[in-house]
């Protein structure tokens, strides 16, 4: 994957996109100076050249019901682990789960995962999660509350 060389004008205009949702190309491009069109070329080139993945609403969990959010650590068996892929796979269309991380260290996966309760997330685990193939281990963190949340890179 080619980085990108981004300059400060791509800069600012990713800042103002990832800041302020429903910006568009005129507001952006009278908040740094240059013309709509020029701003909008700009916009484009960034997105073809997938700096600018998607453009979504960022909603509140909370609000929408979802009071539980979930950090489960997965570790496979050895044998599991020749099918990380598999894992990956099946794990991307529950949706509950949010994100979910390869890593290194002593366990395989970080999953977040949102649910409406305590009681949501168990059905998930027992009925789902835990009874994918080749899973040795889950440890499950129970978020309390948010600290830090963003979108938002520091470009």
């Amino acid at each position: 994957m080619q980085k990108l060389h981004l300059d400060q004008t791509d800069r600012r205009i990713l800042s103002l996109l990832q800041t302020r949702p429903g910006i568009n190309a005129a507001a952006i491009g009278e908040q740094i100076g240059l013309s709509q069109s020029a701003c909008w070329r700009r916009m484009q080139r960034l997105r073809d050249a997938g700096v600018i993945k998607d453009q979504a609403a960022v909603l509140d969990r909370e609000k929408v019901g979802l009071d539980t959010m979930v950090f489960a650590h997965v570790k496979l068996t050895s044998h599991g682990r020749s099918n990380l892929s598999d894992f990956a796979q099946i794990v991307q269309s529950y949706p509950e789960v949010l994100d979910c991380y390869l890593i290194l260290g002593n366990v395989d996966f970080l999953l977040r995962i949102v649910t409406e309760d305590i009681k949501a997330y168990e059905r998930f685990f027992f009925e789902k999660l835990s009874r994918l193939p080749g899973i040795q281990e889950v440890n499950s963190s129970i978020v309390l509350s948010d600290v830090k949340h963003t979108t938002a890179l520091p470009i």
